[in-house]
């Protein structure tokens, strides 16, 4: 099988693998336990605490380990708005978010809040000025994601963040930083933001861990009660496992991370310089989007028909954001672009570190070969 979906999940590195069975096993601890097996996994999540608090260049008690980016996106969205509600109740978000965001600003509409959805423009950018324009004296929060799971476009958010603190300091500033993870080296404290999201699967770690950062200082509610854990950010015991397996995924990448970052543009462009001379092909992607992802469709040709053949010859893609799978609605995120037509022939492939340049010529040329053989039935029918 070649694995073109790592947009949606990657394979777990035989590295992390191994990092994780010991805690699986003879460490099996809870790190809020004061005997040697519990401290033995508490000194495990905060090596990994202090790894992601150097990488993203933030105190290590800004950071919570949580189940994935869904559950931070959903922590910082109401944590934040739930802090603000007496005072603010004005959200800011833009349309092609995540269902994760867009759908947690749908529930906080009925505890109250006033939600503004920004467009975006055909490359799936949102301006900075829109954002500012949309503001209001009760805003309480913005969330904007740095870059997007379905066509990869590097969203302006630390220009927003700024703006946004220029135009009223107390207004919170969230990202959606999951795709950003594996591609961007991040500095939030540069950035500006005071809330952000990353889940480890999309960098090679285990399913259902994630993080979230809460800059010190933020008005924000935890919403999960019972326990003193992660600071009073997050309740309840640690998955320590997977806490360890997303430390080691993370050690990984960062341990070669341009030469990383570099790969997954030079399969990407390759991919694109392949498929551009297919009759119809066209790219939703911008030509500056993060490296992990091209976003691309052929005129005439439904993309759910497409896939099945790929799966098929052994080729795994994706029509946009895994958490919609099985829903027959068009992308969000292309019709959002203006891209309405497009919204029903396009597909995804992402890419990720086990990916071969072999692997991008055969399914290049499969993808062209089934192209063309759906382009003649289509015609002939």
């Amino acid at each position: 099988m070649i694995y073109l979906d790592n947009a949606a999940t990657t394979p777990l590195l035989p590295a992390v693998r191994a990092a994780m069975a010991r805690y699986l096993d003879d460490a099996f601890g809870n790190p809020s336990s004061l005997h040697r097996p519990g401290r033995e996994a508490r000194q495990a999540v905060e090596e990994a605490r202090r790894f992601f608090a150097d990488w993203l260049g933030v105190p290590p008690r800004d950071l919570a380990f949580t189940s994935g980016g869904t559950e931070s996106n959903n922590l910082a969205l109401y944590g934040a708005y739930l802090a603000q509600r007496d005072g603010r109740n004005h959200i800011v978000t833009t349309a092609v978010e995540h269902h994760a965001v867009l759908e947690a600003v749908d529930r906080l509409r009925l505890l109250g809040a006033d939600v503004t959805v920004v467009p975006v423009d055909s490359d799936g950018r949102v301006d900075p000025d829109d954002v500012v324009r949309a503001l209001r004296p009760d805003t309480a929060l913005v969330s904007v994601m740095l870059v997007n799971n379905e066509v990869g476009t590097i969203e302006p958010v630390a220009e927003i963040a700024r703006r946004v603190r220029e135009r009223d300091p107390g207004i919170v500033v969230h990202s959606d930083m999951v795709q950003a993870l594996p591609v961007m080296r991040l500095s939030l404290a540069d950035m500006g933001v005071h809330l952000a999201s990353f889940s480890a699967h999309k960098v090679h770690g285990p399913k259902g861990v994630g993080l979230i950062y809460v800059r010190s200082g933020t008005p924000f509610v935890s919403l999960a009660a019972g326990g003193q854990q992660e600071h009073r950010l997050r309740a309840g015991t640690e998955p320590v496992a997977g806490i360890v397996g997303f430390h080691a995924a993370m050690s990984e990448l960062a341990a070669h991370f341009e030469d990383h970052v570099a790969r997954l543009a030079w399969f990407r462009d390759a991919m694109w310089e392949r498929l551009r001379s297919v009759q119809g092909a066209y790219r939703n992607s911008p030509l500056d989007s993060a490296p992990s992802i091209l976003n691309v469709g052929f005129r005439g040709l439904r993309n759910d028909r497409l896939l099945m053949r790929l799966d098929l010859e052994g080729i795994a893609a994706s029509a946009g954001a895994a958490c919609s799978a099985g829903s027959l609605e068009p992308s969000h995120v292309l019709r959002a672009m203006g891209r309405e037509a497009e919204a029903r022939e396009s597909i995804r492939l992402s890419f990720a570190w086990q990916n071969t340049m072999e692997e991008i010529e055969i399914a290049a040329a499969i993808m062209s070969k089934i192209v063309e053989s759906m382009r003649s039935r289509f015609t002939n029918s």
